[in-house]
């Protein structure tokens, strides 16, 4: 005799299926050459296409457009609320971004006004992952200009009640946690850590047109070449931008902290810790000095990881 088991949560929330989760909503800003700007230097692309006096914005700045910062934006659906509300109820407190996808309908224009409005498109059968079990949820974002559809925005996520684990499980976790996070290390950036376990922080050289480049990548962003060759950066740099983070608090991190993406003599950036003085002291312009420093020396695979330390006494600096 066969038990069928009910999903009476899953059944539950199948009926926001099609349900808006926002309701006529408007970008806060136009379209704009500064913030293509900003987006372009952050990423580091220099098409000709963005900018001058026929510039479009970079297809994939879609969800900026949108986007409602720290104030939010009034047009969201109750329906969302209360299909969240009740995935909390049932213990799905979690959250984690899974993928999004986007469709690119026409380029975005400096001027255009952008409205969108959202549905919750699917709720999936309830799953289980390693992180624990719950709903995979997808809203779909139709963002128009005037009465013209440029662009679709799909955003899943999964929402799900953490997995329970046995206490020896639980000792082992928290082990693993206090330790610092290991960084992913492939073909394509083996090289740059081997030369940081040296205490040499290496910088990619296209061998074709000579352009420096980090993080390391499989090819140029220049010129397409895949060769390159590498060359020591100096230590001397300055900080670029930062953040302090204040949370979430990680056993192995003692917040708050700055993390400063640091510009190289050598005209590349690095994201790395900025050390040597209180984090709010921390100020753009910052001159800093390569060192590196050595993590869990009682694991059984030490970590070096590259930091930078604050210059005191130098124009710009600590004084």
């Amino acid at each position: 005799m066969s038990t069928v088991v009910v999903d009476e949560l899953g059944a539950r929330l199948k009926t926001y299926e099609g349900r808006p989760a926002a309701v006529a909503g408007r970008g806060k800003d136009p379209v704009n050459e500064p913030m293509i700007r900003h987006w372009c230097e952050a990423m580091g692309d220099t098409s000709p296409a963005y900018t001058g006096p026929d510039a479009v914005a970079p297809p994939t700045m879609l969800q900026a457009w949108t986007m409602g910062g720290l104030s939010g934006h009034t047009g969201r659906a109750g329906a969302y609320d209360e299909l969240f509300d009740l995935l909390d109820a049932a213990g799905c407190t979690s959250v984690v971004a899974t993928d999004c996808e986007q469709e690119y309908l026409r380029p975005l224009r400096p001027g255009d006004e952008v409205t969108f409005d959202a549905v919750i498109e699917s709720v999936s059968d309830r799953k289980t992952t390693k992180l624990g079990t719950g709903y995979f949820v997808t809203t779909r974002m139709d963002v128009r200009v005037g009465p013209d559809l440029v662009g679709t925005h799909r955003f899943r996520i999964l929402k799900y009640a953490p997995a329970r684990r046995k206490e020896e499980g639980k000792r082992e976790e928290k082990g693993a946690r206090s330790r610092r996070p290991r960084p992913v290390v492939n073909r394509d950036n083996a090289g740059f850590w081997e030369g940081v376990e040296r205490h040499q922080l290496l910088i990619q050289r296209c061998t074709s047109c000579g352009t420096l480049r980090h993080p390391w990548l499989p090819g140029c962003n220049a010129c397409g070449g895949l060769d390159w060759d590498t060359v020591e950066a100096s230590g001397e740099g300055t900080v670029y931008s930062y953040v302090v983070m204040h949370h979430p608090p990680f056993p192995a991190f003692d917040p708050p902290y700055a993390v400063g993406l640091i510009e190289l003599a050598e005209g590349v950036r690095i994201v790395s810790n900025v050390v040597g003085l209180p984090f709010d002291k921390v100020r753009i312009g910052l001159p800093v000095r390569l060192e590196f420093r050595r993590y869990d020396d009682g694991a059984d695979a030490p970590l070096v990881l590259p930091v930078f330390r604050a210059q005191e006494g130098r124009e710009g600096g600590v004084g």
